[in-house]
């Protein structure tokens, strides 16, 4: 390796596995086990921690935890089972964008959506207040508000293929992009307000009403907008100024090469079979209609019952006939927003996640394909060529995942976890408080899953609270706040490896970048958590 040559980040995550490794030979095996008690006459399930050599026999029989040595060369095997399904929505989302892609219905999106907000600039009020620092405060709104609401993660991958090269468009780079749609969704994912993957997990397992304490929750996530929007709006205001000055700026080379496009070299037509699909997802449309007439909308814990497929047919029907008398690159354009319509409405009403999500951008590209008067040859030679543009996000997803294989592996996340609960004794609130935020910043580093994190430390950490004098929901909001901002850096997370694949930045200069961010998220962080001991707030 060439001195002062940042390694590759193939590299990066191998040498993470090795200490993964190397850890499973210095920190002693342990599992917890679930333990029934009944208390006043109420069954409580709690967890209590064994190390390996103090575990029951038939618990022992099946923990088959060692050292890990030639294993880290199987890990890599294993992590590609085990990420297999982010891999293959990755592969699926990367194949159908291509499709589209080859129709130049998103440049042509994206040179109308410009054109839209140069003219915004003849408005003294907007141009004052800057039409782009305006449209991104939009769009990182939404993306925020849909990880508070839905826990907004994996879909993210998807749509960094959209507003990166928007950003680049725009005059920014890949980072912005990645700030736009990862980094807001994350952040409203920390300060989260309904998120049923953390918040209604975490308060269920801690025997508190569910989302409960929602007003503090929202004036947390506003100020962690406020602060995260700063961060990437003054960073952007920065690339915009000088590109140059962009730790991307020779890497995005590539991005920049796919929007060489005007006007002139787009030809405006709309084939016969354009029509043909119009009438079929018409017609799909109806009968689903016909089938699902109402749809029920959790949102947290409140529902809406809604006549979302009939009146989605109405204005499909409406809006599909007057874009293809257009042109077929605005009909394209209109699939994009249906599909992302869909997206919202399968994971708010039908319990969607990667598959059915991954298979609704895939009927999207087929249809684009057709659309657009394609052969089933020709667009699955475009659906191959997305895969391989996109293999290298789908391979260190992959990798990532083999760290978290070592780690279980070596049976050693509960040892990992025990160490860490034993340093909450005997010390005041702010301080047990800000030690259990520590402990789940640094457990997400080890196990991202906020689902999974929640169900092995709330049943720990909620019983321990009330020893400590902390309430309940304090140690909910610990968790949520250790869970969120730590996914925007830390390497085990699959979908921020895969939204980096997509967009071609190596992890070393997404670190530099994020960092100080992170750092200043944590902090805020636990200067958020320190009314929740201090203060009677509602529902704490």
């Amino acid at each position: 390796m060439k001195k002062g040559k940042v390694p590759h980040t193939y590299v990066i995550v191998f040498f993470i596995i090795l200490i993964a490794a190397a850890l499973t030979w210095v920190i002693p095996p342990g599992k917890y086990l679930p333990v029934v008690e009944n208390i006043d006459g109420k069954e409580v399930k709690t967890l209590v921690f064994h190390y390996k050599d103090q575990l029951p026999a038939d618990a022992a029989a099946t923990f088959n935890s060692q050292p890990q040595t030639w294993q880290v060369f199987s890990a890599l095997f294993k992590g590609f089972v085990k990420q297999s399904n982010i891999i293959i929505f990755i592969l699926m989302i990367g194949g159908a964008f291509w499709i589209m892609n080859h129709s130049k219905a998103i440049d042509v999106g994206i040179m109308s959506f410009l054109k839209f907000t140069k003219r915004l600039e003849h408005n003294p009020i907007i141009k004052r207040l800057g039409v782009d620092n305006i449209i991104m405060l939009m769009i990182m709104t939404m993306f925020s508000m849909f990880g508070a609401v839905f826990g907004m993660s994996e879909e993210t991958i998807a749509f960094a293929i959209i507003l990166i090269p928007l950003a680049i468009s725009m005059g920014y780079d890949s980072i912005v992009g990645v700030g736009l749609v990862y980094v807001a969704a994350h952040l409203g994912f920390a300060g989260a307000v309904l998120n049923p993957f953390t918040i209604g997990i975490a308060q269920g397992l801690a025997d508190i009403p569910l989302f409960t304490g929602l007003e503090y929750r929202i004036f947390c996530w506003f100020v962690i907008n406020a602060v995260g929007f700063y961060f990437i709006l003054r960073y952007a205001a920065k690339i915009r100024k000088n590109p140059k000055q962009s730790p991307m700026y020779e890497d995005d080379a590539y991005w920049r090469s796919r929007e060489q496009l005007s006007n002139d070299t787009v030809v405006y037509y709309t084939p016969v079979m354009a029509w043909v699909v119009y009438g079929i997802i018409l017609l799909s449309l109806v009968l689903f209609s016909f089938f699902y007439p109402t749809t029920v909308l959790s949102l947290g814990d409140y529902a809406v019952e809604f006549w979302v497929l009939p009146l989605s047919a109405f204005v499909f029907a409406l809006a599909g006939f007057f874009s293809l008398k257009k042109s077929v690159h605005y009909f394209i354009l209109l699939l994009l927003t249906y599909t992302i319509v869909f997206l919202i409405v399968g994971v708010m009403g039908y319990g969607w996640y990667v598959m059915e999500i991954a298979t609704l951008f895939m009927a999207m590209g087929i249809a684009s394909g057709l659309a657009i008067n394609k052969s089933a040859d020709e667009i699955a030679k475009l659906f191959l060529e997305g895969v391989k543009d996109i293999l290298s996000a789908a391979v260190i997803v992959g990798l990532a995942g083999g760290i978290v294989v070592i780690l279980e592996d070596g049976g050693i996340i509960d040892s990992i976890l025990y160490g860490l609960s034993t340093a909450m004794m005997n010390v005041g609130d702010v301080a047990s408080v800000g030690i259990m935020y520590a402990i789940q910043t640094v457990i997400n580093v080890v196990i991202p899953s906020g689902s999974a994190k929640a169900a092995i430390t709330m049943p720990i950490m909620a019983p321990f609270s009330d020893l400590i004098g902390v309430s309940r929901q304090a140690t909910v909001m610990a968790f949520q706040f250790g869970d969120g901002f730590t996914n925007m850096i830390t390497p085990t997370s699959g979908v921020l490896i895969a939204v980096l694949g997509v967009a071609r930045i190596p992890y070393s200069k997404w670190v530099q970048w994020v960092w100080p961010m992170v750092l200043i998220m944590v902090i805020l962080g636990f200067l958020l958590l320190i009314p929740t001991v201090t203060m009677q707030l509602n529902g704490f």
